[in-house]
């Protein structure tokens, strides 16, 4: 796995140019200040690309050009930590495999012409900048920025996802004293003591996809089949939904914690299974729906009104989570350790819609 495809660190010095900068950053005026010390947990601006929080120093201040912090994530890709001068002219990239779900000490520092990416202590990446000396004035500023970067990401060399579902702590940023700048409004939620893998449905929201996007198979070969691994006593709410082009869900599966059921409505239909450690399984044909949970199977549901395999390969929503539009939707709260359509393992950061509050990649610890 190469180095853009889990963490992007940046720090930029004088390299190729990649794009220029975000307008509009922000004004103090629209900002509050905190310290970069404490944990800080990224994963809640899916859909912005603009960072979570973002400061910035005159060159000539700047004493260490170094940045070091702990970082945990179990994310395959995303911003973490971006830096630039001359306001994104110039930039270099890289790093290593972190995302395990431990935390680690990742240093980033400037030694002449190299930028050094150390890891636990290790060196994991040393890049070498062809300059030109005429470029490497120390005038201007230095911004930083956690969890977006400040360039156009059409700029970038290669696509990334930069939403991160991850969590710094204990940073020291260039040894400035300036806290970081977010925006007054902004919400920042806690870490999580210790994380699992999976998505985490914290009661607010769900994530959409277009069904379309996992093509079936006809109904003697399959039909569409989802996956959902977990625990599923410790779910509440609703756990999936599937709805048609009249707005109107054709599908939903809930869980109901206080009476330990999980209650399948296909249509008009309406069936309970006992919630318990148990995954989930789906399995739609053209005109019926089977589901399993664990070792429990419910009779199939049969509706011939219409062909559900063509209606999904046409495009329907489906939504992990709650229902879409109904504001009387009991939201999904539990961790969902792997979401698989059609086979393929689903990321939350892919969806089409997604609350900010869901956590794609990580789940508090349960034993």
């Amino acid at each position: 796995m190469g180095p853009w495809e889990v963490i992007l660190l940046l720090l930029c010095m004088s390299s190729t140019c990649l794009g220029q900068a975000v307008e509009g950053s922000g004004s103090r005026d629209r900002t509050r200040l905190i310290s970069g010390r404490g944990s800080i947990n990224l994963g809640q601006r899916w859909g912005s690309k603009s960072p979570l929080m973002n400061t910035s120093a005159n060159l000539t201040e700047i004493t260490s050009i170094k940045s070091s912090f702990e970082f945990r994530t179990l994310d395959p890709e995303g911003v973490v930590f971006y830096g630039d001068t001359k306001e994104g002219a110039d930039c270099v990239a890289g790093g290593p495999k972190l995302n395990d779900g431990k935390w680690h000490k990742v240093e980033l520092r400037s030694e002449g012409v190299f930028v050094v990416l150390e890891v636990d202590g290790t060196a994991a990446l040393v890049l070498g900048l062809h300059t030109n000396p005429e470029d490497c004035n120390l005038e201007g500023k230095m911004r930083l920025s956690l969890g977006g970067i400040l360039v156009r990401e059409l700029e970038l060399l290669n696509p990334l996802r930069t939403e991160m579902d991850g969590c710094v702590r204990a940073g020291n940023w260039l040894n400035l004293s300036t806290p970081w700048e977010i925006d007054v409004n902004e919400e920042l939620r806690p870490c999580f003591d210790e994380i699992q893998k999976g998505s985490y449905f914290p009661g607010t929201g769900l994530a959409l996809f277009n069904s379309s996007d996992f093509p079936a198979k006809q109904m003697d070969e399959g039909g569409a089949e989802v996956k959902i691994q977990g625990h599923s006593s410790e779910w509440n709410g609703t756990v999936l939904s599937l709805t048609g082009s009249q707005d109107k869900p054709v599908l939903t599966i809930t869980a109901k914690a206080q009476t330990a059921e999980l209650i399948v409505t296909f249509g008009t239909q309406t069936a309970t299974l006992k919630l318990g450690p148990h995954s989930l399984a789906l399995k739609l044909s053209s005109h019926a729906v089977q589901v399993e949970l664990g070792q429990q199977q419910l009779s199939k549901l049969v509706d011939v009104t219409h062909d559900w395999v063509t209606m999904w390969n046409k495009g329907m929503v489906l939504a992990f989570g709650g229902v879409p539009g109904d504001s009387d939707s009991q939201w999904l709260e539990g961790c969902l350790s792997l979401i698989q359509v059609q086979g393929q393992d689903v990321d939350l950061d892919w969806a089409l819609q997604k609350h900010s509050f869901i956590s794609s990649h990580s789940c508090p610890f349960s034993p």
